[in-house]
């Protein structure tokens, strides 16, 4: 820090990163792999007198993908919670603390088991906090024209 303050004077910073790092896009496309897993777990059928001798193996890379990817979904949301949301936004999203705190417990519970319907709400759990975040940057998120792209 002193060469930098030799260099550039007082030198400030009020996170962790530089502006414009922060988005949610990690943890959404991990939440829709998170479901596509669970999708494809779901059509593997058991059942069958032969099965294929590569089931074994797609269904273990399956769920191994799924529970990485429903872990990365906890990694991404809890970057964005404890990182960039801030006191001041608790005050426009009072619910903010809940969605968070049921996101990462969909993606638990989508680590634990194989529901289709339980990642898809992770999917749109997910999705809400998206809406959140972008709404904070005056983005509205639900706008197919919006440029959502780092912070932007």
């Amino acid at each position: 820090m002193k060469i930098i303050s030799r260099l550039f004077g007082d030198v400030q910073a009020h996170c962790d990163v530089p502006c414009g790092i922060y988005d949610p896009i990690s943890a959404k496309i991990a939440a829709q792999t998170v479901l596509k897993m669970a999708m494809r777990l779901e059509a593997v059928d058991f059942s069958s007198g032969a099965p294929d001798p590569g089931m074994p193996n797609s269904v273990a890379r399956y769920v191994a993908v799924k529970e990485e990817h429903a872990q990365g979904v906890k990694n991404e949301l809890n970057i964005l919670w404890s990182d960039y949301f801030k006191p001041e936004h608790l005050s426009d999203y009072p619910n903010l603390h809940e969605l968070f705190w049921n996101a990462d417990k969909l993606a638990g519970a989508n680590k634990q088991g194989v529901s289709s319907s339980s990642a898809k709400e992770l999917v749109d759990a997910v999705d809400g906090i998206a809406k959140i975040f972008w709404a904070t940057k005056g983005v509205d998120y639900s706008d197919p024209n919006a440029d959502v792209r780092f912070g932007a």
